[in-house]
């Protein structure tokens, strides 16, 4: 049985219902917020474990919600959304969210979607380095923590393990399909704009002129990878 709290934030009162009776059904423990403002103020006071956040709400709506809540979370959050255009889901990710789920959906497609947030992907293995240091970057992986020049960098828990990827396999290209895999789950593989954004976000947190990159290459046609000091990008 599941012992998690998921909470379901969501205007709409007969999806909450549905949502909460399946998940309960399910051993999961469920909160529930109608607005953007509810939410934080359950978070405030009882967060849950994962957050399963609607875009089109009235007040502060999903996507502010969602910039909110990562100022000081990395709960995982998956969007939930009628709309369904790469824009819709760049703007979700790209406001922290780990996944897009678009509506109507399968209950074992969003439970899937739900296992896959929970669970933290393994490290590389006890061979990977504990650190990364160079001139003007610091990445210290087994505290989760990241400084550019000296000030602390807050990634989400997606670009931290895409990240932590990449640097445990420095100066080799990374195929999409291995990055989604490892960092979302097994059940990923085509969402590469899933990694578009992870990666320019990214590049905006680490790299001196992210248009310019020094550490995070593209491999046209093919993934990403992480050139280190000993390997200049040409």
């Amino acid at each position: 049985m599941n012992t998690a709290t998921i909470l379901v934030v969501d205007d709409e009162p007969q999806l909450r219902r549905a949502m909460k009776a399946t998940l309960t059904d399910l051993g999961y423990s469920v909160t529930e917020a109608k607005t953007g403002e509810e939410a934080l103020e359950v978070l405030r006071h009882n967060p849950p474990d994962l957050i399963l956040l609607d875009l089109n709400m009235p007040g502060i709506g999903g996507l502010e919600t969602c910039r909110a809540i990562r100022e000081h979370s990395d709960l995982p959050i998956i969007v939930l959304s009628v709309r369904n255009t790469e824009r819709d889901k760049v703007e979700a990710l790209d406001a922290g969210a780990d996944d897009f789920v678009t509506k109507p959906f399968g209950i074992q497609e969003l439970l899937a979607r739900i296992r896959a947030a929970m669970r933290r992907q393994p490290s590389s293995g006890e061979a990977g380095p504990h650190a990364f240091v160079n001139d003007d970057i610091s990445i210290d992986f087994d505290a989760r923590r990241v400084t550019r020049n000296g000030h602390s960098v807050r990634l989400t828990p997606k670009e931290f393990d895409l990240l932590k990827f990449l640097v445990d396999h420095p100066n080799r290209p990374i195929p999409h399909r291995k990055l989604l895999q490892t960092v979302w789950g097994p059940d990923y593989g085509d969402e590469v704009e899933y990694l578009r954004v992870v990666i320019n976000q990214l590049r905006k947190k680490i790299e001196a002129v992210p248009s310019q990159p020094k550490y995070l290459l593209t491999e046209p046609w093919v993934g990403y990878r992480f050139a280190t000091s000993e390997e200049k990008p040409e």
